[in-house]
């Protein structure tokens, strides 16, 4: 049997429930008797509850009522069932010596009472990969994407509404360096005085047959080598607790990067590493993420403007064109910055705060160093004040403000 979330609990001791109701004490009984009429017969109920089950029923609190089978997660515990199992025994290795009076569970993570579907982002604008992505995932099939790309330019949010559109739950993991094993497919953590495995966000993902989104994936290290299992769709094994999971239909794979996996060779992306080749090939395919055209970003910040009650088409006009003035030179190396459609969110977010366009701009390029700061907002008022009228100015402006 399994539990609510679909994780079987791993026991070595092989009580059913009846057996267990039937040794119970009358009053013991009593209590179980009386939160099953209250919560359901085999709720699991949190530890509020058992007081007000004990309360009524007359009987001192259970602080029996723990552990040995009964609890299944942290503040959560199942009552048991006339003729089912409270604890069902799991194909496993045997069980080594003194393990008579060991728990060792695999229970649920809290996830399994949420929603993991993704929220609808008000004012988002379907644009790029966007139309692929949502051909992927509607056809349910096993077919990891890697997709690339600058910084702030929709690669996540790209696939969190995809998954939003198509009511798909999503599940979200931000890579780092320090990610390994123990942190993807799960662990032994201390539950109320009990050893417990618990499964980590990847084994959670297979199980719900939903998307697995690693974020940042080229932050991570060579320890991401142990989802190389989990990149074919054949399952994974589970050494720890000598258990094999095989993946839900619709589970699939996506991870988001700003490098292709092969570091930042300007070294603009920091701690960004060279990822094993042999997990890289894993990918089926990889979609390069630009940022948005002037006519669809400006589609975008109109709708930021809307969203933050401060709409102002000249301002949203001004501020797309003086971010794609500013990309064009950084790709020809003009400029070592960049101007994100998230920073160009930033600015209207603060426009909507302190009521000043110059202020809002000016607050969210301080982070680029002194020289790049001042030309930004140099040749955002050049363009606020109509000096670039025409493709053929751009390049003049370009040379005035910019440091090359």
């Amino acid at each position: 049997m399994t539990n609510p979330s679909g994780y079987a609990i791993i026991s070595y001791s092989e009580k059913t429930d009846k057996g267990m109701i039937m040794n119970l004490s009358p009053r013991k009984k009593l209590f179980v008797d009386t939160a099953a009429e209250m919560f359901g017969d085999g709720a699991v109920i949190t530890k509020s509850q058992k007081s007000e089950a004990a309360a009524k029923a007359g009987v001192p609190f259970p602080t029996w009522f723990k552990g040995d089978g009964y609890s299944v997660g942290y503040n959560a515990y199942k009552l048991p069932v006339e003729g089912g199992s409270v604890v069902a025994p799991v194909t496993t290795a045997p069980a080594p010596a003194g393990a008579e009076a060991t728990m060792v569970n695999l229970v649920a993570t809290n996830m399994e009472k949420q929603n993991l579907i993704p929220g609808k982002f008000d004012g988002f604008v379907p644009w790029g990969n966007f139309s692929l992505i949502e051909k992927v995932v509607k056809s349910g099939m096993f077919y990891p994407i890697f997709v690339t790309g600058l910084s702030g330019n929709g690669k996540t949010l790209m696939i969190e509404q995809v998954c939003a559109k198509l009511n798909k739950e999503l599940i979200r993991v931000n890579i780092t360096i320090e990610t390994d094993e123990d942190d993807l497919l799960g662990g032994f953590r201390l539950v109320n005085g009990e050893t417990k495995f618990m499964p980590g966000p990847v084994i959670e993902a297979m199980e719900r047959g939903c998307t697995l989104l690693l974020d940042e994936c080229d932050l991570g290290s060579n320890k991401l080598l142990c989802l190389q299992p989990v990149l074919e769709g054949q399952g994974v094994y589970l050494k720890k607790i000598n258990k094999w999971v095989t993946p839900k239909a619709g589970f699939n794979v996506m991870a988001t990067a700003n490098t292709k996996g092969k570091g930042s060779e300007d070294g603009r992306f920091i701690g960004t590493n060279i990822l094993n080749e042999a997990f890289l090939e894993r990918f089926a395919i990889t979609m390069e993420q630009p940022y948005a055209s002037v006519a669809v970003e400006t589609k975008i910040i109109t709708l930021a403007m809307k969203k933050y009650g401060v709409e102002d088409a000249e301002f949203a006009k001004n501020l797309v064109n003086w971010a794609d003035v500013i990309r064009k030179t950084f790709y020809d190396g003009g400029v070592d910055e960049v101007i994100s459609t998230r920073r160009l969110d930033h600015i209207v977010k603060a426009f909507a705060i302190f009521g000043d366009k110059m202020q809002a701009i000016e607050l969210c390029v301080a982070r680029f160093d002194e020289d790049t700061k001042v030309s930004f907002l140099d040749l955002y008022t050049k363009i606020d004040a109509g000096v670039i009228t025409g493709e053929g100015e751009v390049e003049s402006v370009v040379e005035e403000t910019m440091p090359f």
